[in-house]
């Protein structure tokens, strides 16, 4: 191979480094149109009003996971705050379809109903933050079991809001 060729191949490969290096970033990824309801994404209360509805309804009701999916990012995170008395607080990180695998066999054997009580939000440009305190009910109008505090992260691209994070701790 010629001193020429070898300069050549390797200043092509440089170029190709510096330009996948250099790439702008690229907007999230729109879920397939007809599982997205524009009404749940174009505002801060619809997306997180959805995102109650999607996880709420009686036992062995199918939830609608494409409904859910469709409100977070790609690469959202859900992360359970556990503290248990007597044992050190952990935090467990899931994607979207991790906690649907952990959630979808409980919502087959127990009502599970979720609602908003209070909300503080906190804006800055197109994110959000979003402490929305909960209670969980095992009937739509029962007692609560659970209250809570969902720490939410919220992005707009625009055209949409999408959830990036969710982060809570309930008590019993």
């Amino acid at each position: 191979m010629s001193r020429l060729h070898v300069t050549v191949v390797s200043s092509l490969l440089s170029i190709s480094v510096l330009v996948q290096i250099r790439q702008p970033s690229v907007a999230a990824p729109q879920p397939q149109a007809a599982s997205v309801r524009q009404q749940d994404v174009s505002t801060v209360d619809s997306i997180i009003q959805a995102l109650y509805q999607a996880i709420s309804g009686p036992a062995g009701q199918k939830r609608d996971w494409d409904r859910f999916r469709s409100l977070f990012a790609p690469g959202a995170r859900l992360i359970p705050a556990l503290s248990r008395p007597g044992e050190q607080s952990v935090i467990r990180m899931l994607d979207v379809e991790e906690y649907i695998r952990r959630t979808d066999a409980i919502f087959e054997k127990e009502d599970f109903w979720e609602s908003e009580k209070e909300r503080r939000t906190d804006t800055s440009g197109n994110l959000v933050h979003a402490f929305s305190m909960y209670e969980s009910r095992h009937a739509q109008s029962g007692q609560p079991f659970q209250t809570g505090v969902n720490s939410i992260q919220l992005y707009s691209d625009g055209a949409r809001w999408w959830i990036v994070t969710v982060m809570w701790n309930s008590t019993r």
